[in-house]
């Protein structure tokens, strides 16, 4: 099951500051969560967008189990995604992945040498560099830069990433297809069905199917996300919402 939490964390005090707004208007927001197991609540996930310096941004996301579910696999994962604005545009710097599910610790860092065209990557002390170009992202600023694009029914968009020691296209597909869902205020809004299509095995498992719905307005906020699994499906649903300042 820890792969498919560790699915919805990753498609998930923030500080008030403007400065990367440019090219990442959620500076400020702060996103919460229920995980659950079909309709069994499992834990919850939280992700807040902050600044860093006058160009740079951060985004930090935390999941965690209840304690109902910490006698089975006790989680509690946190990912650190960095980057900064050029021309407009987001450019990954860091990602940073540690895991702690029982007794299994994971320590997994990845650093963006854009200028350099490559990338360090590392795993439990051990690193390695690998040619990447400029303009390659880590999976959590894929999702982000998803959400700042005009999307419409029928899109299909792809973007280059680099994770854990892989170069490959997200291809993310935008349903023809709309929903209504409620916001945690209780508003109903209409929402676009995006899946994206992940290759990378221990983060994104290419053997389920997700989906996530996102508000149809320029704000694109993710309202619920699932991931199909042999034995039903994990769910995160948004439960608070703290817009950009």
């Amino acid at each position: 099951m820890k792969k498919y939490f560790l699915v919805l964390l990753l498609l998930m005090a923030a500080t008030p500051v403007h400065a990367a707004s440019s090219c990442l208007p959620y500076i400020g927001e702060t996103l919460h969560f229920s995980v659950g197991w079909e309709f069994v609540n499992a834990g919850s996930a939280t992700l807040t967008y902050s600044s860093m310096g006058e160009k740079g941004y951060r985004i930090h996301t935390f999941a965690k189990t209840n304690k109902f579910f910490d006698m089975f696999k006790k989680v509690r994962d946190t990912i650190v995604s960095e980057g900064v604005c050029l021309d407009g545009k987001i450019q990954s710097t860091r990602f940073d992945l540690n895991q702690h599910e029982n007794r299994y610790r994971g320590d997994k860092k990845t650093e963006f040498l854009w200028k350099e065209n490559k990338v360090k990557y590392t795993q439990n002390n051990h690193t390695d560099t690998y040619d990447v170009p400029a303009g390659h992202l880590n999976v959590m600023d894929a999702f982000t830069h998803v959400r700042t694009l005009d999307l419409k029914p029928g899109d299909e968009i792809h973007i280059p990433v680099f994770d854990q020691r892989k170069t490959y296209d997200i291809i993310v597909y935008v349903s023809k297809k709309k929903a209504v869902l409620k916001m945690p205020s209780g508003e109903k809004v209409e929402c676009l069905i995006i899946e994206p299509k992940l290759k990378t095995a221990g983060v994104f498992s290419s053997k389920g199917t997700i989906k996530i719905w996102m508000t149809n307005d320029s704000r694109h906020i993710p309202l619920k996300m699932s991931a199909k699994i042999k034995i039903g499906r994990i769910i995160a649903r948004l439960t608070g919402y703290v817009p950009a300042s």
